[in-house]
């Protein structure tokens, strides 16, 4: 069931022009067409909604409208917040609507999930999206993605992770018998299955490991 979202203009009345850009009250930053932005919720507890603008326009009297196309967070799907969904993580909706521009608080960035997966620093204003979502179905494009350790799980960026570097494969600290302080530690790893195979057997830190020019232990965890 597609929610409803504050500010929804009525239809727009024959006079309407298209404009280039909208500068967003009591800022400088300037808002195009493709832009993402942030609105404002009609609960002030509840963090902004996230919007792509399609088009802006403005009717005879001057006032500015954005077509905008909602993205959605996981915990407003269908489905809800599951394990994998990352703190940033947005569902690009088919939910259209007209909202008044000065429900727009500020502007955002919504990577793609691999270019947000190398961000050295996540700030407040970056977000990123993996699937498509349809707000009447609550279905996901694509509706399958990789899954990674023991557990199966797709990919969550703010959980760390090690790679085996026999198999290749990623795994939580957890789900190999580890610590989160343990896995930091690390220089090498290779997991139970891998470390029997004589072609990865090294022995360093306690752990299996292949020689250090080829280490692949990531925290993934990012500043915000």
């Amino acid at each position: 069931m597609a929610k409803t979202r504050p500010g929804v203009a009525s239809k727009i009345k024959p006079g309407r022009k298209e404009l280039d850009s909208y500068t967003i009250k009591g800022t400088n930053k300037v808002v195009r067409a493709g832009d993402c932005v942030l609105m404002r919720p009609s609960d002030a507890g509840k963090p902004p909604y996230v919007a792509r603008v399609e088009k802006i326009e403005a009717d005879a009297r001057n006032n500015v409208k954005v077509h905008c196309r909602w993205y959605y967070r996981p915990e407003e799907s269908l489905g809800g917040r599951r394990q994998f969904h990352g703190a940033k993580e947005l569902f690009l909706s088919d939910h259209f609507d007209v909202q008044s521009a000065h429900t727009i608080e500020g502007k955002c960035i919504v990577h793609t999930f691999k270019n947000y997966t190398r961000l050295e620093n996540v700030g407040a204003e970056d977000y990123y999206c993996r699937f498509e979502y349809k707000a009447a179905t609550g279905a996901f494009t694509p509706d399958r993605v990789a899954v990674y350790c023991k557990c199966e799980m797709p990919y969550n960026p703010d959980d760390l992770m090690v790679q085996c570097e026999g198999c290749k494969d990623w795994y939580h600290p957890a789900c190999v018998g580890m610590t989160i302080e343990e896995a930091k530690k690390l220089d090498h790893f290779v997991c139970a299955e891998c470390s029997s195979d004589d072609d990865v057997k090294k022995s360093q830190n306690g752990f299996t490991s292949s020689p250090a020019d080829d280490v692949k232990v990531e925290t993934k965890r990012r500043k915000r």
